[in-house]
């Protein structure tokens, strides 16, 4: 197997998405893969025997869904859609997301017109997040969602676009327990209740941590039946990492050890910049299976990219013995916000993409020079 290559684990996978189905079961909730997060589609079919279908940022995502899992449930929010987007995005989804009230008036009649369930992002003004301001959609000047004083100004103006909106999005989580969702809800509930009565559904958005041991499910399930429940609202969720959680692998081997009076460095042939860009982005220490954390164990390392970014260094690890160049090395957790990201920075050959199902390991994307010229 060259090196670097994502390895998808699709025992992994049908875990995950047996968590995610049972909560359906029990709640009748939609469940949708939100494709941003990850949109392998050769495992499509199969997700779609557990999801009720996807949820996509924009057009080419809509007719990934559309083109791979058919039948499902097809689902799309763009802070801002490009008119000429969205005759074909009316044509092929089933909800379109709007994220402000003008692009709800441009494009709302149209959208109903073809039979699209219109809905209206909200900004319930309700800060969950601990230091990752980049994720909170509620921070100050956020140009996410309609908070409720435009909507209410917009009521007294413009009526008529109270009538468009079959219902409200909101989706202010990330990587958060369903403790956080309770009060944002009760926020939803505080600030658009009196709008609730009218609608048909409610969308709760991502960033549901729903598949991580120890996140409080029968939580989530109570959320869900309070809208069904005392609004008659159908609940639509969009978890993106829930869905691949720890269902994937980058594989990886040491090019060079340096030593230095800093300490150990040793270089591999992915790159933190370019293969796994939310190491950077997040930032965060990825697992690496068999390691340790710095000075836990006799040999430490900082372990860095190939590129020519001073800062395409993915973490400081230890290990029981003295890393050899040539040696695989395995990180976890790389389903998620790894393909969908990565990069040819530097001209980096992207990764191979497998898929392993039970013991058999199958070969299904390879790249190489071609790829990265035509990405120029």
């Amino acid at each position: 197997m060259n090196t670097p290559c994502y390895v998808i684990d699709s025992d992994a996978l049908r875990r995950n998405l047996s968590v995610l189905q049972g909560v359906t079961q029990r709640t009748g909730a939609h469940i949708l893969l939100a494709q941003k997060a990850f949109s392998c589609y050769a495992l499509y079919p199969m997700i779609g025997q557990y999801l009720c279908g996807a949820t996509a940022s924009g057009l080419y995502e809509a007719r990934l869904c559309h083109e791979e899992m058919p039948g499902g449930e097809n689902h799309v929010f763009s802070p801002a859609f490009k008119a000429e987007d969205v005759d074909e995005l009316v044509d092929i989804c089933d909800h379109i997301v709007f994220n402000s009230l003008r692009q709800l008036s441009l494009y709302g009649a149209k959208a109903r017109e073809a039979g699209c369930s219109v809905g209206l992002r909200i900004n319930p003004e309700k800060s969950t997040q601990e230091g990752h301001a980049i994720y909170d959609p509620c921070a100050p000047g956020s140009r996410m969602g309609v908070t409720a004083a435009e909507l209410e100004t917009a009521m007294v103006s413009q009526p008529e676009l109270l009538t468009m909106i079959d219902g409200l999005h909101f989706h202010t989580l990330c990587e958060q327990d369903s403790d956080a969702l309770e009060v944002t809800l009760d926020a939803v509930v505080e600030k658009f209740g009196h709008y609730l009565k009218s609608m048909k559904w409610i969308n709760f958005g991502g960033g549901h941590h729903i598949t991580r041991e120890g996140y409080d499910i029968k939580r989530l399930e109570r959320c869900i039946m309070k809208m069904r429940e005392e609004y008659g609202l159908e609940v639509y969720l969009e978890p993106g990492e829930a869905v691949a959680l720890n269902a994937g692998f980058l594989h990886t081997r040491v090019l060079e050890i340096q030593n230095r009076e800093s300490g150990r460095i040793a270089i591999l042939d992915t790159s933190a910049a370019c293969h796994m860009p939310d190491v950077l982005e997040m930032p965060y220490r990825p697992p690496l299976q068999g390691s340790g954390c710095p000075d836990e164990k006799p040999f430490s390392y900082r372990l860095a990219g190939p590129t020519c970014l001073a800062g395409d260094v993915i973490g400081d690890y230890s290990f029981d013995y003295e890393l050899k160049e040539g040696e695989m090395l395995t990180f976890c957790d790389m389903a998620i916000y790894s393909m969908v990201k990565n990069n040819t920075f530097n001209g980096m050959p992207l990764p191979s993409i497998w898929i392993k199902d039970g013991d058999r390991m199958s070969l299904w994307k390879e790249f190489g020079y071609k790829d990265f010229k035509n990405r120029v």
